[in-house]
């Protein structure tokens, strides 16, 4: 709220006029109202004088020689010290045209002379009071522009906070689904190598005696072979005998029958390498490992997903490595990352089989492989799916973010991946994809890797 009331104590006048009558005339009506006041009897004088230490208010003579009043007064307005200082003339000239000249220069108010003592007063108080007002005015602005500014600053700090917190919440977010999955995985490392053991002896018992049951079925035909030879007039009942069993046939079958149990054990011993490489718990340390390995156990474990119900290539497999050396890395991790994205792959071409994308060509992923210059191991997996928007490709290694259906998909398979490569391998995992023309993940490791972060 604004106090209107004058305090005249803290006021100063200064009272330009080449009158000593009049100086002192109007100093005395002001001593006596409790203001300060100065005196000038020249304009001149009034501009030093208001330079030096600027006024309160300043009541100005028109006429005096060698500068007018609206001379001071132009340059009373001109400076920056004294441009805000009102200026009352003081004059005996009361034409129209020079009450307007004086406010042109700048002045708040005019009295013309002889003039009354109330009226000076009132007009005195009147531009002291607006003054005054301004004072407090800028006062206020000022206050209030401090206090938009600090409620800026304020709001910008909790913004700031806000982030820092959703940041804080994001990683807390991911480092607890990742340890989730590394849990999991764990486990489910554990139960592949628990299975993978338990199965690889009787696969070994098995492998190691089918040898032996196929020789003893070569000697069983030899001998059968013999007895034809040597007895060839056999009784009548082992002739309907050989001529139910068919023994021919037989024989033939029974090689084949052998063969493709020695095939299937091959498949299990293949499955079972497959899974000790995958899961690699003797190998949960940094250390030198072949990635093609890595890549050939992944696809192997996968290779269900690939086939159709009838057992024919349903999505083909076009590999292109280039000689490798052994890389630094934590197998087991890296291993998780081309289980995901080649998973990933997997799901895409599946739903664009679905929504009939596959016209005039065949679901295909390639997995290429090379060495760049700059000791990066770069591993590239593409598919020739339906591909993967500007928005998604934005997101896909957010948290939580995924575009399959409720069950099928958690969103943290790509993130950890990227953990995996980022953080973990000081690597580099980037996503390509144009709309209907496929998707490319690059994963580009470092060779040497002096220190790894787990």
């Amino acid at each position: 709220m604004i106090n209107n009331q004058v305090n005249a104590d803290k006021m100063d006048i200064l009272v330009v006029d080449d009158t000593p009558i009049n100086l002192r005339l109007l100093s005395n009506l002001l001593n006596e109202r409790g203001y300060e006041v100065r005196k000038a009897i020249s304009g001149k004088l009034a501009l030093l004088a208001a330079a030096s230490h600027p006024p309160d208010l300043i009541l100005l003579d028109i006429m005096m020689p060698e500068m007018d009043g609206y001379e001071v007064c132009q340059q009373l307005k001109a400076s920056p010290i004294t441009c805000d200082v009102p200026v009352i003339f003081l004059s005996a000239l009361d034409d129209v045209a020079d009450k307007m000249k004086a406010f042109d220069c700048g002045g708040a108010d005019y009295i013309t002379k002889p003039f009354q003592v109330k009226e000076v007063m009132a007009r005195v108080e009147n531009q002291l009071t607006i003054l005054q007002q301004k004072k407090q005015l800028k006062a206020q602005n000022i206050w209030l522009q401090k206090e938009i500014q600090e409620r800026q600053e304020t709001e910008l700090l909790l913004k700031a906070q806000r982030e820092k917190f959703q940041e804080a919440l994001q990683e807390l977010k991911r480092t607890q689904s990742q340890l989730v999955q590394t849990e999991k995985m764990s486990s489910l490392g554990q139960l592949v190598a628990g299975l993978a053991h338990e199965i690889n002896n009787p696969v070994t018992f098995i492998g190691g005696n089918i040898n032996h049951a196929y020789q003893y079925m070569q000697d069983l035909m030899d001998l059968i072979g013999l007895y034809q030879v040597e007895y060839p007039h056999q009784t009548p009942a082992i002739e309907e005998a050989l001529e139910l069993l068919d023994l021919a046939y037989v024989k033939g079958d029974l090689e084949k029958i052998i063969e493709s149990m020695k095939v299937g054990v091959e498949r299990i011993r293949n499955i079972i390498r497959s899974l000790q490489n995958f899961s690699r718990l003797d190998q949960a340390q940094v250390k030198p490992v072949d990635l093609h390995e890595g890549i050939d156990s992944t696809l192997i474990l996968l290779q269900s997903r690939l086939i159709n119900e009838s057992g024919k290539s349903k999505i083909q497999v076009v590999k292109r490595f280039a000689e490798l050396p052994r890389i630094t890395c934590y197998p087991a991790e890296i291993n998780q990352v081309f289980m995901n994205i080649l998973a990933n792959a997997i799901d895409a071409l599946e739903e664009a089989i679905q929504k009939g994308f596959f016209v005039d060509k065949n679901p295909l992923i390639t997995v290429c492989t090379k060495l760049e210059e700059n000791d990066l191991v770069v591993v590239n997996i593409s598919d020739n799916g339906m591909g993967i928007s500007e928005e998604v490709k934005n997101q896909i290694f957010n948290p939580f973010f995924t575009t399959k259906p409720v069950g099928r998909g958690t969103g943290l398979g790509l993130s950890i991946s990227y953990s995996i490569v980022v953080e973990a391998h000081g690597g580099q995992l980037n996503c390509f994809s144009i709309p209907g023309q496929g998707a490319e993940f690059k994963i580009a490791l470092p060779l040497n890797v002096d220190k790894l972060i787990k």
